[in-house]
């Protein structure tokens, strides 16, 4: 566990269901052909990826996880031109190019991904600021670059939150990201994320918790059939509008942090 943010007590044999809609073998084997090969290509194209126009980055976001099976809807206001913190509660890692579509950024991640296969290099040319949540001595230094990428007018994505969790239990924003916005002196702009199934009801298959592999969780979404993805743009928070950045941060977490959803009733056995 960090030193500073949370670790989340979701895991995959707790709060994961069974959907009991589980797609044939060959069409999830063909989805996570599709998706590895979106990564790869985004891997490839890394190095030019400031010069790529941004319809076309969430153009390729929302492919990647439209083939992996995932229907995407995307709602509310449109996300400002500038430098914006974006932020979002945290569920899959399919949040990433989810959020992406809403507006392409540098995303904040722990300092682990960059050892992922290919997607860790796609992170890191991809001008991810990696933070080392084991080092509280680091975290100022993690905010100043934040601040400065913000100040330069780009849009720098956070889930705040500072864990995964299960898309039932839901944790709480931790403020240090938000003194960034308060420095640069620039809107945040909240973004609601949900997973579920076809008939509406919440799904925790995208989760992405616990010792969960990130293999595990592709395959468990490639072949998880009438998976949607929902981000919902909730208006912007301009700057200057709060007093410190606990109260930003508070601000930010009613907007994006969505209502508990219920535990799923298993009936019982017939009498």
């Amino acid at each position: 566990m960090s030193v500073w943010l949370p670790a989340a007590p979701c895991t995959p044999r707790a709060c994961v269901e069974r959907t009991g809609s589980a797609a044939a073998v060959p069409p999830a084997v063909l989805r996570l052909a599709a998706v590895t090969v979106l990564v790869l290509a985004g891997a490839l194209l890394s190095p030019v990826g400031g010069r790529i126009p941004a319809p076309l980055v969430r153009r390729w976001c929302r492919w990647i996880v439209r083939v992996a099976g995932v229907r995407v809807r995307v709602t509310g206001t449109a996300a400002p031109t500038g430098g914006l913190l974006l932020v979002a509660n945290h569920i899959s890692w399919l949040d990433i190019p989810l959020l992406a579509a809403v507006r392409p950024a540098r995303m904040l991640a722990k300092e682990e991904i960059r050892g992922w296969p290919v997607a860790g290099t796609v992170a890191a040319r991809g001008g991810v600021l990696f933070i080392d949540r084991d080092r509280l001595r680091a975290l100022p230094g993690t905010v100043a670059r934040i601040s400065a990428a913000l100040r330069d007018g780009r849009a720098v994505a956070v889930f705040p939150e500072g864990s995964t969790w299960c898309g039932r239990a839901q944790g709480h924003f931790r403020r240090a990201v938000f003194q960034a916005a308060i420095d640069a002196g620039v809107p945040v702009q909240p973004v609601r994320i949900r997973y579920r199934l076809a008939g509406g009801a919440v799904s925790t298959a995208p989760a992405f918790v616990g010792d969960d592999s990130l293999l595990a969780s592709v395959w468990r979404v490639v072949s998880t059939r009438g998976l949607v993805a929902e981000a919902e743009v909730r208006e912007a928070i301009a700057p200057g509008g709060h007093p410190d950045r606990r109260a930003l941060a508070r601000a930010a977490q009613r907007e994006a942090l969505p209502e508990p959803a219920p535990a799923p009733v298993h009936a019982g056995p017939a009498s």
